[in-house]
């Protein structure tokens, strides 16, 4: 895919591979071959880029080892009960091309006043920074590369529902805590992040101001 083309698109996908220690990372190339990288670097060229969000997904939670020469061969998908397999695994990491929109309240409360309450439910960002909600009992989140930034999961009315939504105080926190996540996400390239704990989460205008300096690498 040239250069032009693949700017259309609002970001792509490098599959970085990362040892169970967190200290030495390696990026898919084009070739099928290997590089040592630092995770989530900047692009490359050669680096294997991908568009496509479902080919992006086969590769999320892929394990592989060494072999002889250094390179890495794909060894699978772990099973349902190898949960806590140490070694290497494959991780989706987004590359921007453009800067993308800062989530709004108004999108967050809502997408919060719309949810049942009774229903565990799961609020996040995607990789547009809209704020959405999945039901957990029939929608996955491991692997889910829609997934940019996750809540925690809530049923009750108090984080859930239309009155959870009037609740003020409460959503200019649950808002706060996104837009650290947002910004983290933004500049480690990971996916899937937490929100930031309440006491660790700091005041809105702090993350919109770092939100405006952002510009993708």
């Amino acid at each position: 895919m040239n250069i032009h083309a693949e700017e259309m698109h609002n970001l792509c996908y490098t599959i970085d591979a990362l040892s169970d220690s967190g200290k030495q990372a390696w990026r898919l190339q084009e070739d099928g071959s290997w590089r040592t990288c630092k995770y989530g670097e900047s692009l490359k060229e050669g680096d294997k880029r991908i568009t496509d969000v479902d080919e992006a997904e086969q590769w999320t939670g892929q394990r592989l080892k060494k072999t002889a020469d250094g390179q890495l061969k794909l060894v699978g998908r772990p099973g349902k009960f190898d949960f806590w397999m140490r070694g290497i695994f494959a991780h989706a990491v987004p590359h921007r091309f453009h800067t993308p929109p800062i989530p709004q309240k108004n999108d967050l409360i809502g997408v919060v006043a719309s949810l049942t309450p009774g229903i565990p439910w799961l609020v996040y960002l995607d990789t547009d920074g809209r704020f959405r909600a999945l039901d957990t009992r029939s929608e996955p989140i491991i692997g889910n590369l829609d997934i940019a930034v996750r809540g925690e999961i809530a049923s009750s009315s108090e984080y859930v529902g239309p009155d959870a939504a009037c609740n003020e105080q409460s959503m200019n926190l649950l808002y706060a805590q996104f837009l650290g996540g947002w910004l983290e996400h933004l500049k480690t390239g990971q996916m899937g992040v937490f929100v930031p704990d309440p006491e660790k989460t700091k005041d809105i205008d702090s993350y919109l101001e770092a939100l405006n300096a952002w510009q993708p690498r």
